[in-house]
């Protein structure tokens, strides 16, 4: 793992969880603090200041650092990368054909996953390069497995996939966050509303993802002819909430597309 920030953290805490071995994993981390602090939260996982410290012999080098200190990175850890280890980058916006060229002949995946990987309920996308096999999509997702659900797409996708789910939790936090206070407004103790709020969404992200029902079906059995949340729903779509969200993703997306062009001299 090159790189010890949360992200990097939280997958190693998921492969720890999932069985494998401390001995199989390594992480390299230059801030000599932060060092101290894995090596206390994953014990038995090695801990290093660099990525020639920790690449050895490995099969998977998973890179996590931000998005500018990637190059860096990687050609420090060049010299000591098998001619078949895995480069698996979940750092956002650096295409596959940045990571080729700075590990030729080598394998790479590029990952776009999201913080709730933090608790285990992640989703993540992944998307193969040049010399990517089945076997090495197979392998990227099963690491990433750990931490969510992986879906495989093609490297065109992944902007979409980043405004869509990359950026998702922080909508929904919005949404969490204006009905907290729609709460508040209308008489309720914050703390009150505050778990109803985090009950809710809790409780609708299960029925969505255990139901078997689609959204919209969701939605129209809890919706009862001039009933309640008709009349809700009936404000959201008079706010155009619905074209609100639309547009959000297009604009992460577009954003997404922005982030990972070459940047002009």
């Amino acid at each position: 793992m090159l790189g010890g920030g949360r992200m990097g953290t939280a997958l190693v805490a998921g492969l720890l969880d999932a069985g494998v071995d401390p001995d199989q994993l390594a992480i390299a981390e230059m801030d000599p603090a932060r060092r101290r602090v894995l090596e206390d939260e994953l014990v038995g996982v090695r801990v290093g200041p660099s990525a020639s410290w920790v690449v050895g012999d490995a099969d998977v080098v998973v890179v996590a650092v931000k998005p500018g200190d990637v190059g860096d990175v990687l050609e420090g850890a060049l010299p000591a990368l098998g001619e078949h280890t895995l480069v698996l980058s979940i750092a956002a916006g650096v295409g596959l054909a940045a990571l080729e060229a700075a590990v030729p002949g080598r394998p790479v995946v590029r990952a776009m996953p999201n913080t709730p990987a933090l608790v285990r309920e992640g989703v993540a996308a992944i998307a193969g390069g040049a010399l990517t096999t089945d076997v090495h999509l197979e392998t990227a997702r099963r690491l990433l497995a750990a931490v969510g659900t992986v879906v495989v797409v093609p490297e065109s996708l992944l902007d979409a996939v980043t405004g869509l789910s990359g950026s998702g939790p922080a909508y929904v936090f919005l949404v969490a966050e204006a009905m907290i206070e729609a709460g508040v407004l209308n008489g309720l103790p914050r703390d009150v509303a505050t778990t109803l709020v985090h009950g809710t969404i809790r409780g609708a992200g299960v029925m969505l993802t255990e139901s078997g029902e689609t959204a919209e079906e969701l939605r129209m059995a809890v919706t009862s002819p001039g009933g309640t949340t008709a009349a809700g729903l009936r404000a959201l779509e008079s706010r155009s909430v619905r074209a609100a969200i639309l547009d959000a993703v297009s604009a992460a997306t577009e954003r997404s597309r922005e982030l990972g062009r070459p940047k002009q001299p």
